[in-house]
């Protein structure tokens, strides 16, 4: 299973709305064949595990062990399980229950009456950990949300500025910090920022430091009052405008009208799900940080600490959180929270 978990890290960034699945085949204590689940709307790491088998005899006396419980529905792909009883293999080892309604204990269910062996709940929670995302989605009706901001060494997050100093971001971490930002955004479906963040720093809101697929970007701009001259409406990546006057889709730039008289967040969150978005990286400023925090709406966050003092300006978000991991990066300090 600690192979399977391996092996389906490596579709991170390209399975989504859909889990990362890894698999491998045992015959006589040896692999004998073994797949992931590479991109979105492929073969699932099932069928490559099978297809990847040299002597398919040997599948008759074969187990198979997987991350997540095989499929037993129509999707894009047909049911994987369906693929397993018909090879024959007799005992399947699986980790977590599928929490997508189509699936959901229906696979196990069928393995079962076609007289396989199935043991679930082997390393559950470092399986149920690897997808996270996934299972946020299904069990909480939301994306996976993850918080992030650069702060000082005396906890603020910017300058107080003026409008001679906008279009760049206060730069406060380094090179590395900044390499391995654009690393989590080409991990993660979608990336959110509100109207003075856009304004001030004019982000691109992109992977331009790393390899990777660029994050659906988001910014609320309720009134529309932020130029259309900056980099989130350049046309170059889809984007969405969450704004309180008009609905409108031109190509890549989309304006989605929500309800003034209630709490916008929510209603942006409702709205992804619709839209299988699995996670969501909140990198605005103060205010809209803090808005999620109020409203217990996150489940990681990442805090990148520099080694410049500010003196003044903007104070940092603050956050009641677990520590879970901390990392150097040269001057700078990562610090990953998660809540109590």
């Amino acid at each position: 299973m600690k192979r399977c978990l391996e092996l389906a890290r490596f579709g991170a960034g390209k399975v989504a709305p859909n889990p990362m699945v890894g698999c491998v085949i045992i015959f006589n204590e040896k692999i004998i064949g073994e797949g992931f689940y590479r991109s979105y709307g492929e073969t699932h790491a099932e069928v490559n595990a099978i297809n990847s088998v040299k002597n398919h005899e040997l599948l008759k006396k074969s187990t198979l062990f997987v991350t997540l419980e095989p499929c037993a529905h129509f999707g894009l792909t047909p049911p994987c399980s369906d693929l397993i009883i018909e090879k024959q293999i007799p005992k399947v080892v699986i980790g977590a229950v599928d929490s997508f309604a189509a699936v959901a204990g229906k696979g196990i269910e069928k393995l079962k009456k076609a007289g396989i062996n199935v043991e679930v709940g082997v390393l559950e929670k470092e399986c149920r950990e690897l997808n996270k995302r996934f299972f946020t989605f299904h069990e909480k009706g939301r994306p996976y949300i993850i918080l992030k901001w650069a702060q000082t060494q005396d906890n603020f997050i910017d300058i107080e500025r003026s409008p001679e100093n906008y279009g760049e971001p206060t730069w406060i971490s380094g090179d590395l910090a900044l390499r391995l930002v654009h690393k989590i955004r080409s991990e993660e479906n979608a990336i959110l920022v509100g109207r003075e963040t856009a304004k001030k720093d004019n982000p691109a809101l992109t992977v331009r430091h790393w390899t990777g697929k660029n994050p659906l970007r988001l910014v609320i701009d309720r009134q529309l009052q932020l130029q259309e001259s900056l980099k989130l409406f350049d046309g170059s990546e889809k984007t969405i405008i969450f704004n309180a006057i008009k609905n409108e889709d031109k190509e890549n730039l989309r304006h989605i009208k929500t309800d003034s008289t209630k709490n916008t967040i929510p209603q942006i969150l409702n709205e992804l799900h619709r839209q299988n978005i699995l996670s969501v990286i909140v990198e605005g400023g103060r205010q809209l940080l803090e808005s999620f925090i109020e409203l217990e709406l996150w489940d990681e966050a990442y805090i990148f600490v520099g080694s410049k003092f500010f003196g003044s300006g903007v104070q940092a978000p603050k956050l009641k959180g677990k520590l879970i991991a901390s990392e150097h990066l040269d001057n700078d300090r990562l610090f990953v929270f998660v809540p109590c």
